[in-house]
């Protein structure tokens, strides 16, 4: 549709310029001269504008193609379809810095991190490691709202950022998280293997920087990772920046 409306207002633009500019040059000459005058400068960009406009246009359609595929090859991580960490704090990164200027701050993060991941790698292979990062970064996807973000931020480990959340919106998310990585049907070998993560997350309200929230939230992880994995451990930052934590770590 923009093609052809490119091509159509582009041909009759140079008609426009082509008769107006005949009309003045041959004004003052003869009926016949100035109505053949007219209409050569109708017929000729018609035939020479249109296809130049439309063989433009197809070049420009096709180069913003381009730049949209490379845009989002850049910004994403090839194996899981996620944000590559980069594009995933900087989208946040975008988000907190509105937020700032006006309207409601808030929001959480998850820090999600696969149990044990090393020991799959090692006995399995890395083509079985890559198979569980996929079906992880599946499942987490399909429980997100539409305006959340999911990253990998390295390795087995992802970020989840949830727009608006406050604490309990958000650990309920991380314990469906927890619980749906738990069902997968991951086989190796004909066998099904069991997957779990163990899930750190920060919510907050009022003025923000994802550095400080991914520190807050990735010390929620290793207190999970260290009180026995498979669980989340979930705290709550004030709009007054006093760090309270939350009792919730469930199993």
């Amino acid at each position: 549709m923009r093609l052809a409306r490119w091509t159509v207002f582009g041909t009759l633009g140079c008609i426009v310029i082509s008769v107006g500019f005949n009309y003045i040059y041959f004004w003052n000459e003869s009926p016949e001269l100035l109505i053949k005058a007219l209409i050569s400068a109708t017929i000729i960009p018609v035939i020479l504008a249109g296809p130049l406009f439309f063989y433009l246009t197809l070049k420009l359609r096709e180069l913003a193609i381009a730049n949209h595929r490379l845009n989002h090859l850049a910004s994403t991580d090839s194996l899981t379809g996620c944000l590559n960490r980069g594009a995933f704090t900087r989208s946040i990164d975008s988000f907190l810095e509105i937020r700032s200027i006006g309207g409601p701050r808030a929001g959480a993060l998850l820090v999600i991190d696969a149990d044990h991941f090393k020991s799959i790698n090692d006995r399995f292979g890395h083509h079985c490691g890559d198979e569980a990062l996929k079906l992880m970064a599946d499942a987490i996807r399909g429980l997100m709202r539409k305006n959340d973000w999911l990253g990998r931020l390295g390795g087995e480990e992802f970020g989840v950022f949830l727009c608006g959340a406050d604490l309990t919106e958000a650990s309920l998310v991380a314990e469906r998280i927890r619980k749906r990585i738990n069902t997968l049907d991951f086989m190796v070998n004909g066998e099904c293997r069991e997957l779990s993560v163990s899930i750190g997350g920060a919510a907050f309200a009022g003025r923000m920087t994802f550095s400080d929230l991914f520190r807050i939230a990735d010390e929620r992880l290793y207190a999970a990772k260290n009180t026995g994995r498979d669980r989340i451990e979930m705290i709550w930052i004030p709009e007054q920046q006093f760090v309270v934590a939350s009792p919730i770590g469930m199993h």
